[in-house]
Parts: C-alpha cells; sequence; structure tokens
C-alpha cells in the first residue's frame, strides 16, 4: 500500500524495559535522574521521578525524548555540533518549544530500527547520557535476545 506507512513503534511494556534499566543506571550511579521513555511519534510511554530529583528535571527528561523523536532519533547530545558554526542557528533554534541541545536523550533501537527515544535529566549531561543509553540499549539486547532463543 503506496498511501500507508507501517513503521514500528515502541510499546508500554517496552517503555517499561527502558524506564527500568535506566534506573537501574541511575542507581548504580548514584544519582537521582527523572526518565521519560517516548514512542517514535514522541509520545510519553513510561515516566519515573527518582527521590531526590529535581522537579523540573522531569519536564526535561521528556522534553529530551521529544526532541530524538521529533528528529527522527538524532541524539540530543549531536545538537550543538550541527548548530554551532552557524550563530543565526544557534540563536535562533534554541528557543524552539521542547527542543534539547545538551546530552541525555538518545534513541531506543529494535534491529537498528528508531521505535523510540528515552531522555533522563538530574545528574551532570555525561551521567544523563550514560543512563539514557543503558536503557536504549536493554530495547535493543532484549531484541537480540528473544531473536537467538
Amino acid at each position: 500500500m503506496p498511501d500507508i506507512a507501517l513503521a514500528p513503534t515502541l510499546t508500554g511494556s517496552g517503555a517499561q524495559r527502558v524506564l527500568n534499566e535506566s534506573l537501574r543506571a541511575a542507581d548504580g550511579l548514584g544519582v537521582a535522574v527523572c526518565v521519560a521513555v517516548a514512542d517514535r511519534s514522541g509520545h510519553l510511554l513510561a515516566l519515573a521521578r527518582m527521590d531526590g530529583a529535581a522537579l523540573l528535571s522531569t519536564s526535561i527528561a521528556q522534553d529530551k525524548a521529544y526532541t530524538v523523536a521529533a528528529f527522527g532519533g538524532l541524539p540530543t547530545h549531536s545538537w550543538y555540533d550541527l548548530i554551532k558554526d552557524e550563530p543565526a542557528l544557534l540563536h535562533g533554534i534554541v528557543k524552539t518549544d521542547r527542543l534539547i541541545v545538551f546530552a541525555g536523550g538518545v534513541p531506543v533501537l529494535a534491529d537498528a530500527v528508531f521505535v523510540g527515544a528515552v531522555g533522563v535529566s538530574g545528574g551532570s549531561a555525561e551521567q544523563d547520557r550514560a543512563i539514557a543509553e543503558a536503557g536504549a540499549a536493554a530495547m535493543d539486547q532484549h531484541i537480540g535476545g528473544a531473536r537467538s532463543a
């Protein structure tokens, strides 16, 4: 059907798997964060705010996941390098609602196909990215493990 595109997307149970692994990674780093998991369209599927995580981190985590989804899987940490040498773009695009241009938002892949996004906020940019990547990896490992079983 050329008029319809069917695209795989993260489900609620998949989002929960990503969320749980992200929270485990945050515990391992000893940092309190907020984690948001969205489907490929940027719709929120799962959200958690760890004890001690800043309230503002809740919306930042959601915006990180949304930013990744809105740009088809582009991680938030990739943004700055793309815009840093274009002053008009650098100073203009950052005023776009919900756009986050620092680390902590990564795509969730299944068999190398973009299916959703995870956003993490509350630690340093490097911690947020590591936690998000750990969560996203849980889905790819789950899919790979299911295939080999």
